[in-house]
């Protein structure tokens, strides 16, 4: 029986990270919701699993589901665990809401060998066409919230986000482009509603 393939995860980006993480991984899961991806993931790849979330309820529900998850910051819950601690560390769909970018994606890559950013593309061409012609601030399947109730502090595309790895030394290993049909290959800064980057430390020389 091919457990990986009968336990994929409905979501697309969650499907997308899942089959990034080899099997038997040690995995943290920043801001993990109710979680279901890491349910996924320690059924189909027997991952070692760990999350941090700051809402009660969904702590609640992971513990429910038998997941060691903590109630915490993301933007000060890494102080604790020491270098090299995870193979893989998720922030998937909360880098929008994170104000230190700089700082939590850092601690990552110090707790963990590689982290796998997902993040709503703010570049969309239905938010560009709400927003310029419109005249509305957009409201998308990624980006479900209006003005007023919104999470996020952040409003990035996946031009920004590339130019923010190559800013800052970051190495992209792999990159995954998630439209409202499926993948996309071609401009996906304007046909993606969702990106997913794996990152890893840029080696010395390099």
């Amino acid at each position: 029986m091919n457990m990986e393939r009968n336990d994929t995860p409905e979501r697309a980006d969650h499907r997308v990270i899942y089959e990034a993480i080899p099997p038997e991984s040690r995995v943290l899961d920043l801001g993990c919701g109710t979680g279901e991806l890491l349910s996924h993931l320690v059924r189909g790849k027997h991952a070692r699993v760990q999350g941090i979330e700051m809402d009660g309820r969904s702590v609640y529900e992971c513990v429910k589901k038998g997941l060691s998850v903590f109630q915490g910051d993301i933007e000060t819950g890494l102080t604790e665990y020491p270098d090299g601690a995870f193979d893989d560390v998720i922030l998937n769909q909360c880098l929008q809401e994170v104000r230190k970018v700089d700082f939590v994606i850092a601690e990552s890559l110090r707790v963990g060998k590689r982290v796998i950013v997902g993040f709503p593309n703010f570049a969309y061409f239905r938010a560009r066409i709400m927003l310029g012609l419109g005249g509305r601030s957009p409201v998308t399947a990624s980006l479900p919230y209006l003005w007023y109730d919104t999470p996020n502090v952040r409003f990035l595309s996946i031009r920004d986000f590339r130019i923010f790895c190559l800013d800052k030394g970051l190495h992209v290993l792999t990159s995954h482009f998630i439209g409202a049909n499926g993948p996309v290959t071609f401009w996906p800064n304007l046909f993606a509603l969702n990106a997913v980057f794996v990152l890893a430390k840029r080696k010395e020389g390099k």
